[in-house]
């Protein structure tokens, strides 16, 4: 199988990895983090590039790209751990273009793709505990629309953000909405998260909100595993600069008069983050190219390359920290916010734990042995 990126993904690729270099450096990030943990003027710098409009199609305003496309700038994002929510537009771009009405889909996709709008998934719940299924959100009918009733919580960038997809119960089924931010009955509560970025817990009240899909489970599952993609994705990124700057830092620290990096205990534990890093990488591809995969099939794999993914990602952070020593957890330096944003990718879209009970769940006859 050819694994090979075409010349158009390369330049994407060369693009992306520019910008971050040159436009998102540790002291910007750590300046966005102080400030509240997101930067709209960054988020509008990523526009820019043409990246919000991704998964959007050329005839409502956007790129008209794929999954791979998807992958590679999220590997390069991940590189520069940026905080701004890249992901969350990809579902929503993908969500509202595959799934909404021509209105919805005329209303907030060329604003979407432009980088005028920002639109997350709300959708997580306390007592969810990853079963994204599992909803206590109501939505009622209200003439010719819908008003909702909700609490949602760890909404990326929900207090900077300008509407929500939210998933809801109407007449006991789970459907779809657009809750736009500044609609009535809507209140959100910010916090600073663990990587240095930015949450918001989200209450509905009664408030207005526009119908993407009565098929809203369906629509739900295919927004998270965008979202375990892409963060499968970005995860790869992070590894691939903690092993380089762990590397780095080898081979400039000293012990005994020579540079840590010509012991050969040490030089075995690199190449154990390498291969992890490279596991991890494969399974990353395995998930982006399984993206356009029927339900079932997208949904077990994505299940695979996350639990994967968790793995890997404990390893590389907790080794980079150990090779590192005791600057390895200080604030100051880099490697203590790449191991962060590794435990926060962890989490996301469900943890190891969870999806090690997904792979079990979706487990069929041949354990994917011979099929």
């Amino acid at each position: 199988m050819d694994f090979d990126f075409s010349d158009d993904q390369e330049q994407l690729r060369d693009a992306v990895r520019k910008w971050v270099d040159k436009g998102y450096d540790f002291e910007k990030r750590r300046g966005i983090t102080k400030a509240g943990g997101f930067s709209r003027d960054a988020y509008t710098e990523l526009a820019d590039l043409g990246l919000t409009g991704l998964y959007i199609p050329e005839d409502d305003g956007g790129l008209g790209m794929g999954p791979v496309e998807g992958m590679v700038v999220m590997e390069e994002l991940g590189r520069g751990i940026v905080l701004e929510p890249l992901a969350q537009t990809l579902i929503a771009g993908a969500v509202i273009a595959s799934y909404g009405g021509a209105d919805i889909k005329a209303a907030w996709l060329p604003k979407i793709s432009g980088g005028e709008s920002l639109v997350v998934l709300a959708y997580q719940e306390r007592a969810a505990r990853y079963h994204f299924e599992k909803c206590e959100a109501t939505a009622t009918a209200a003439g010719a629309g819908w008003t909702i009733n909700a609490t949602k919580n760890v909404v990326p960038a929900g207090d900077g953000a300008d509407a929500f997809i939210v998933p809801a119960l109407a007449d006991g089924k789970m459907a779809l909405f657009l809750v736009e931010r500044t609609a009535s009955g809507v209140t959100t509560k910010g916090y600073g998260t663990q990587d240095g970025g930015r949450a918001a817990d989200v209450v509905l009240k009664n408030a207005p909100a526009t119908l993407i899909t009565k098929d809203g489970l369906a629509a739900l599952t295919h927004a998270v595993d965008i979202g375990i993609a892409a963060t499968c994705a970005e995860a790869v990124g992070v590894m691939d600069k903690t092993l380089a700057v762990t590397v780095e830092y080898m081979n400039q620290r000293k012990q005994f008069g020579v540079v840590i990096s010509s012991f050969q205990a040490l030089r075995h534990r690199v190449a154990d983050m390498k291969m992890q890093l490279e596991l991890a990488r494969s399974m990353s591809y395995y998930a982006s190219l399984k993206l356009n995969a029927p339900a079932e099939e997208r949904s077990r794999a994505m299940a695979r390359a996350k639990y994967q993914l968790g793995q890997s990602m404990r390893f590389v952070g907790q080794q980079a920290v150990q090779l590192h020593g005791g600057i390895g957890v200080t604030d100051e330096y880099i490697v203590s916010h790449y191991f962060k944003k590794l435990t926060q990718l962890d989490i996301s879209f469900g943890d190891s734990l969870h999806q090690l009970g997904e792979v079990s769940a979706r487990m069929q006859e041949t354990a994917g042995v011979f099929a």
